[in-house]
């Protein structure tokens, strides 16, 4: 399997401002494990959207990926609300 570019949208540098920096560092090590398989194990399909979902602890990372051109865009990455 051919690896995966991995793009970020610029609203998802904003949500970062908002987590602390040990957060950050797990959810990018979860993002950078993406370029290998964008469909891992855990991950799930968004109802009604093209776009997936995976958990990082208490965060989510919301993700569309374009097999055609093998990349990944993080589109959001925020807590999950309760």
């Amino acid at each position: 399997m051919a690896a995966y570019k991995i793009f970020f949208k610029k609203s998802v540098w904003k949500d970062f401002e908002r987590i602390t920096k040990e957060d950050i560092e797990r959810i990018l090590k979860r993002i950078k494990m993406l370029y290998k398989d964008p469909r891992p194990p855990g991950c799930e399909k968004l109802t009604g959207q093209a776009r997936y979902r995976l958990r990082q602890g208490r965060y989510r990372i919301v993700y569309s990926i374009q097999d055609d051109e093998h990349t990944v865009w993080v589109v959001k990455a925020g807590r999950l609300s309760l």
